[in-house]
């Protein structure tokens, strides 16, 4: 049987992929749906990348996030041995411009393979690069946005398989409580989850979680994005002093007349939110002791932070320094906007504040203790207001929320 190595690469937008129907002049699958695809002799990873251009010209479009175990497929019609080589790609756009190899593209929930006529084993492949509550619990990349809207695909994705090939809804419970398990910390991944769940609970069925999994998902892309608009005027041609990394932040600051980026140590998330803003608008990054000083002696309009959680009082969580930024813009008389969407208030006031890598601080061999906390908590009297989704909130605003929210909760009472 002849091996031949090739490459299945899947594009998620918005929590869909990209699907490519075969064309009649294709070697072999002519009218079955695949992932953007081709031999892979040589150098797999470079090839992934030469496929996804010529197939749709997305290339400059798409950031790498994972590539999978790599499989075999044998199709005796063939006599062929196919070793797939899995990749994914996160897209910023859906504008495909396909070759002769395509007659019809679809962007598509991936549980949309176990449904149509695909090449074989399209859904090993995409197994093998989707996300997990492993992947989810061990991000320490992203915020909880980007987080929770994966955690929501591991909960559509295992929906669909229960749905087509058999599975209840007490599998779907023990999911569910794994992925806010995963990540206690993360009040949107919780809020989210049991949004669906709570959806759900009137058929309670896999296909119904699907549903509500895949609305969910875009539902959260829509929140996130309101909030980012209302951030926007906010600060819109002013000059404003940030930190850390904020995906909802990051994109209403392209508004800002000049923006302060404290670093972010140690991981220095500030780096990359000050060169991602830097054709945009113009950025100073500084250190992070030198937040009071920039505060003292430059024209700060407000001081402008994402969250990881809020929690009902009105406390925010979010990356270390936060709360020393909020302490020195409160003594220039700098207002303090938190964004955030409403689905990052806590219901409780309980907290699990995650804690970095000690060895990001100091790996030498001294006999001393290090401390690297990943978040700290800001009091609610720092904030001068919260801009949500909903518009700009206080903090009467922020209880009522967590009011709605612990009623979502109860799907598992």
């Amino acid at each position: 049987m002849d091996e031949t190595h090739v490459v299945t690469c899947f594009l998620r937008n918005r929590g869909a992929v990209l699907l490519l129907r075969r064309s009649e002049d294709v070697g072999s699958y002519s009218g079955q749906w695949g992932g953007v695809a081709g031999h892979a002799e040589g150098d797999p990873d470079a090839l992934a990348r030469e496929e996804i251009e010529e197939e749709t010209g997305l290339l400059s479009a798409c950031t790498f996030v994972r590539a999978g175990d790599t499989f075999d497929v044998a199709d005796d019609s063939l006599d062929k041995r196919w070793v797939v080589h899995p990749y994914l790609f996160d897209c910023a756009s859906r504008d495909a411009t396909t070759d002769w190899e395509t007659t019809e593209t679809a962007w598509v929930p991936p549980t949309e393979i176990l449904r149509r006529e695909t090449v074989p084993d399209l859904w090993t492949s995409y197994d093998r690069v989707a996300p997990t509550v492993e992947s989810v619990a061990e991000d320490a990349e992203h915020g909880s946005a980007y987080i929770s809207v994966r955690a929501l695909e591991v909960l559509r994705d295992r929906a669909g398989l229960c749905a087509v090939r058999g599975g209840d809804w007490d599998e779907l419970t023990r999911l569910a409580a794994d992925l806010i398990d995963a990540r206690p910390s993360m009040a949107a991944l919780a809020n989210r989850v049991n949004r669906v769940m709570s959806d759900a609970t009137d058929d309670r069925t896999p296909e119904a979680v699907e549903r509500a999994a895949i609305d969910g998902i875009e539902r959260a892309y829509r929140v996130d994005e309101a909030a980012t608009r209302n951030a926007r005027e906010q600060v819109a041609d002013e000059t404003v002093l940030t930190l850390s990394r904020s995906g909802t932040v990051l994109d209403a600051l392209r508004a800002a007349d000049r923006v302060f980026v404290a670093e972010s140590r140690p991981a220095l998330e500030g780096v990359g939110v000050a060169e991602s803003l830097a054709d945009a608008t113009n950025v100073t990054l500084h250190t992070d002791a030198a937040i009071a000083h920039v505060l003292a002696t430059e024209d700060v309009d407000r001081v402008v932070v994402g969250a990881d959680s809020v929690l009902p009082n009105g406390d925010v969580v979010n990356k270390t320094g936060t709360r020393v930024a909020a302490l020195a813009a409160r003594n220039e008389d700098v207002p303090v906007f938190v964004v955030t969407a409403t689905d990052k208030v806590r219901t409780g006031d309980d907290l699990v504040l995650e804690e970095g890598n000690p060895d990001a601080v100091y790996d030498g061999d001294a006999d001393l203790s290090v401390l690297n906390p990943t978040f700290d908590v800001t009091p609610a009297e720092f904030v001068s207001g919260y801009v949500t989704e909903r518009g700009l909130l206080e903090r009467e605003g922020i209880e009522a929320v967590a009011d709605e929210l612990r009623e979502l909760a109860e799907w598992n009472d």
